[in-house]
């Protein structure tokens, strides 16, 4: 690990809960407030750990509702399981995403709307593809988790796994230009700002033009 101190003590911490607890992915780490308990550092060090898992892909976390393993690549990873192509992918977010927004536009609280802007902050602070797409990632999980429904929760976390696989980071890495990154920045800030104005209309075409957009990026005009 590159963190020292503090931060390196409740990586550390972490990691033990994560290997001897019995956590899976989609389990909830203890609040910042217990992991500095139980660590003795202060929440600064905390949220800098935390953080750096963030990074790393370890775990998501969302404002008001906590830290969160994040979902298991190694089925995609080893070939164990049938990996979806980036075509189902991006099938199956026409079909989910756009149709959840007015749900998310009725449920979201403050806390989701505070998750969105995060992710909004990191995405337009992301130095490369990575990056980008982890925050990408992020953000379009918390429209789901916003519409509190435990079911379309679940099928994101599908869609979150589904593009953890290399073939999909790899197209996303070959097309990702300053250009670009722009633009999805300013389609994610029309999406947010439809969820923050309450139009549930407005979020779910701004949804569905994005996606639109990502898929002839990512596939070409003829799909």
């Amino acid at each position: 690990m590159d963190a020292v101190g503090p931060a390196a003590t409740v990586l550390k911490h972490v990691e033990e809960i994560i290997n001897t607890g019995g956590l899976k992915p989609g389990d909830r780490l203890p609040t910042e407030r217990d992991l500095a308990a139980a660590t003795g550092v202060g929440r600064a060090a905390v949220r800098a750990a935390l953080q750096d898992l963030e990074s790393r892909g370890i775990v998501l976390r969302h404002v008001g509702r906590g830290t969160f393993i994040a979902p298991d690549e190694t089925a995609l990873a080893d070939g164990s399981a049938h990996q979806p192509s980036p075509a189902e992918i991006m099938a199956s977010r026409l079909v989910l995403e756009p149709e959840l927004m007015p749900l998310a536009v009725g449920s979201a609280t403050g806390a989701d709307l505070a998750e969105m802007e995060r992710c909004l902050r990191g995405g337009e602070q992301a130095s490369s593809s990575e990056e980008f797409e982890r925050w990408d990632t992020a953000l379009h999980h918390s429209f789901a988790m916003a519409t509190h429904n435990a079911v379309l929760i679940s099928v994101s976390s599908l869609l979150v796994n589904a593009r953890r696989q290399p073939i999909w980071g790899g197209l996303k890495r070959r097309s990702f230009n300053p250009e670009r990154h722009r633009c999805y920045c300013t389609e994610h800030e029309q999406i947010v700002a439809a969820v923050r104005e309450r139009d549930p209309q407005a979020a779910r075409d701004a949804m569905r033009d994005h996606l639109h957009h990502v898929r002839r990026v990512l596939l070409g005009d003829h799909l």
